[in-house]
This record gives C-alpha cells, structure tokens and sequence, in this order.
C-alpha cells in the first residue's frame, strides 16, 4: 500500500495584504485637516479675547 503524503512544511505562508479601494484613507486625512483649521481659528479667536480683555483692563 503507498500512499502519496507530502512532506509538512512548517513556515507559515506570509500575510496577504488587500488594499482598501472605498477611500477612507482619503476622509481620515480631510477629517485631520479639517480639525486642525477649527483648532488653529479657535485658538486665534481665544487669543484675540485675551488681548482685548488685557488691553481694554490696561486702559482702566
């Protein structure tokens, strides 16, 4: 009786990688920009009140 076995091979196959086509990367990176224009208004409007309030206590 034979029997045709193959021999055990015992690296394990590489990781397959599949892209990703539905452009979600592209909305991370819009999102990202997005914040960090409504941090950098945010923070030029909260300097501005800073300054007019020392500048308005200045003049008392």
């Amino acid at each position: 009786m034979t029997t045709d076995s193959t021999p055990h091979d015992p690296r394990p196959l590489p990781p397959v990688v599949v892209p990703t086509t539905n452009g979600s990367e592209k909305r991370k990176q819009r999102g990202v920009i997005t914040r960090v224009l409504v941090y950098v208004v945010v923070a030029h409007l909260l300097a501005a009140y800073l300054y007019f309030l020392f500048d308005v206590a200045a003049k008392h």
